[in-house]
């Protein structure tokens, strides 16, 4: 699902990768608040506000669709950028040897 750029000369290549797994989970929080607020900003401001009750707006299910994507970019980006190194997981099975 990365996208990264290459390791730049002098860089740690893993670090390097989890750093731009963080910067493109912070690139799609952005994007997803600003999407998200103008799909809240339009409901509100049209007449389709005023819906039947027992309804959810519908804004809240691209926020729930997106929002669980952003998710597992968050978890890919801050828990679990180390089991995601091949090298980390090489490392580990060599060291139980």
């Amino acid at each position: 699902m990365s996208h990264h750029q290459q390791t730049p000369e002098g860089k740690d290549p893993e670090l390097w990768d989890i750093a731009q797994s963080r910067v493109d989970f912070k690139d799609h929080l952005l994007t997803y608040i600003i999407v998200n607020g103008f799909f809240w900003a339009l409901w509100f401001f049209t007449d389709h506000h005023i819906e039947e009750s027992g309804q959810f707006p519908w804004p809240v299910w691209s926020m729930l669709g997106w929002g669980i994507w952003l998710l597992f970019d968050f978890a890919e980006a801050y828990l679990f950028s180390h089991a995601n190194s091949a090298d980390h997981e090489y490392q580990q099975l060599k060291n139980k040897q």
